[in-house]
């Protein structure tokens, strides 16, 4: 989209440097520019294409990353934001600029990113490289690179109703602690339980428990292993604050395993959980009985 990607890949202006002796004039020029940057997003939300197209300089080229188009010279690049600010009414750009490397001292490169909006919509989003050039003691953008920035899907919608399992959680009784920290992945895509068995001052075991959505069956599913070498997986569903994981696994020694555990929140930091409906290889077990289990 060659009215928006363009608007996005710029991050240069015109800016005045001062020639006098400086202690590090490479540091002055590069607060300069990250001034410049700050100017080049206020005239573009004014909307002002003839202004915008003095900040480049008179060769200056900007690639269309999706189409390979090149649009080349102020005049050119004058009729792009025009169209631009007449076709898409209201946007706003926002940057930030990531590092400015100067390749000598009349010519830097800048790194960042940047978004378009419209009445609190995102538009577009974009990675840039440009490059500067200092003529007469400006500083004009000669040169952009972009490429769109592809969002990561995330399932945090699905499964924003576990977050209140996030934290460091404790059960123990006169014999044995069992520890359970859980916290998000990378764009919240699952949730990492891991735990910890102690008996007195020996670890009796220890695993890891991946909760996630199934886009598929349309449901939340865990994952979960053991450090003796049992697995199994489980799919949850709830009523309120009263959640029911069905599990099914293999035990180290090769035996099939059934349960219902239970997980009720009663508050912010404490919880209770029961296993119910537990069998291995068809025998049934007896259940197990809520316990507490407190957050710290």
């Amino acid at each position: 989209m060659t009215r928006t990607l363009l608007a996005i890949g710029w991050m240069g202006c015109c800016f005045a440097v001062a020639c006098a002796d400086e202690p590090n004039p490479r540091a002055t020029e590069e607060a300069a520019i990250r001034s410049a940057v700050e100017a080049y997003v206020t005239t573009f939300n004014q909307a002002d294409a003839e202004a915008l197209a003095a900040l480049w300089s008179p060769e200056a080229v900007y690639s269309n990353p999706i189409s390979g188009d090149q649009v080349m010279g102020r005049e050119a690049i004058k009729n792009q934001f025009a169209g631009i600010f007449a076709e898409t009414s209201g946007i706003k750009l926002t940057a930030t600029t990531n590092s400015i490397d100067f390749i000598s001292p009349n010519v830097a490169v800048e790194n960042g990113s940047a978004k378009l909006v419209q009445a609190d919509s995102l538009l577009e989003a974009s990675e840039y490289t440009a490059v500067y050039v200092k003529r007469d003691g400006m500083w004009l953008l000669d040169r952009v690179t972009e490429e769109p920035v592809i969002e990561v899907p995330s399932n945090y919608e699905q499964l924003k109703e576990l977050e209140w399992m996030v934290g460091h959680w404790t059960d123990q009784d006169d014999t044995s602690t069992v520890t359970t920290d859980c916290h998000w992945t990378r764009n919240n895509n699952f949730l990492v339980r891991s735990f910890t068995v102690q008996i007195r001052d020996r670890i009796d075991m220890a695993g890891m428990q991946l909760i996630g959505w199934d886009p598929a069956a349309k449901q939340i599913r865990s994952w979960v292993f053991d450090s003796d070498g049992g697995f199994g997986m489980g799919t949850w569903t709830n009523k309120g604050n009263r959640w029911s994981v069905q599990k099914r696994g293999i035990l180290p020694d090769g035996r099939r395993s059934s349960a219902v555990n239970i997980f009720t929140q009663r508050d912010e930091n404490t919880m209770t959980l029961q296993s119910v409906n537990r069998m291995v290889d068809g025998e049934l077990l007896p259940n197990i009985d809520e316990v507490e289990i407190t957050k710290e």
